[in-house]
């Protein structure tokens, strides 16, 4: 096994504040895990008092990611994956999946949690024949990120772009669109893009709970509507089912 590439500034020298509730975490105590402090639980809490569902989306949402990772491997023939707010690392990660079916596999995380990136040099390592590298990067900063995964990726090549849960950090849409067009722009063809997101209109009380959590000094999350979310895929051919 090859160590994990990884890129320390900024927040190398950032300390993990346990004052207040942060997504990853609070994604990791639905899914079960141990990196989480209180605050992260007590927000986890308060969720799940006004949607219990959310638990089941966020187990949903990593049996998607295993799924979808599975698919680009197996079926497109994706080699090469740039996963962008991987969180913290839970069982069956990107590039497990993915070397899994493919040891040549070649993975570049993205996230700036310090608490990530500390466990991204513990956890996050490859086989001998792929590469895994974690980018320390804002999800808005898309030309630090494109440059320093280049390191490790050839995007002269397909590459897979992941983007769970993530896209709702960005509050303004334009930017977030802007972002994704950024970064597909500089894939080939053949490339993919995957996203997974929370949306507005399909359920009035995960709505709530989505808003009390924005409002509890967490980052917040901004839900989109399906057609918002959509529009993301412009000018890409979707892969049936589509935008569900």
């Amino acid at each position: 096994m090859s160590d994990p590439v990884t890129t320390p500034e900024p927040a190398e020298q950032q300390k993990i504040d346990t004052s207040v509730p942060h997504s990853a975490r609070i994604w990791n105590y639905w899914l079960g895990g141990k990196d989480n402090y209180p605050v992260d639980e007590q927000a986890g809490d308060a969720y799940t008092e006004v949607f219990p569902g959310i638990v089941t989306i966020a187990r949903s949402s990593r049996a998607f990611l295993r799924r979808n990772i599975a698919y680009l491997v197996s079926e497109a023939g994706i080699r090469q994956f740039l996963d962008v707010g991987t969180g913290l690392p839970t069982a069956q990660n990107t590039h497990e999946v993915a070397q899994g079916l493919a040891p040549e596999a070649r993975i570049v995380y993205v996230d700036n949690d310090p608490m990530v990136l500390a466990h991204a040099r513990a956890l996050l390592y490859s086989t001998e024949e792929g590469a895994t590298a974690y980018i320390d990067a804002n999800v808005t900063d898309p030309d630090r990120i494109l440059e320093v995964a280049a390191k490790t990726l050839d995007f002269g090549r397909p590459t897979a772009l992941i983007l769970s849960n993530i896209l709702g950090h960005v509050a303004d849409y334009d930017q977030a669109r802007s972002i994704v067009t950024r970064l597909m722009e500089a894939l080939p063809s053949g490339s993919y893009l995957s996203i997974n997101d929370g949306s507005r209109g399909i359920d009035p009380v995960f709505e709530q709970a989505q808003d009390a959590y924005n409002n509890s000094g967490a980052v917040p999350y901004n839900l989109r509507s399906i057609d918002e979310i959509t529009a993301f895929f412009d000018g890409l051919e979707l892969v049936e089912p589509g935008v569900v």
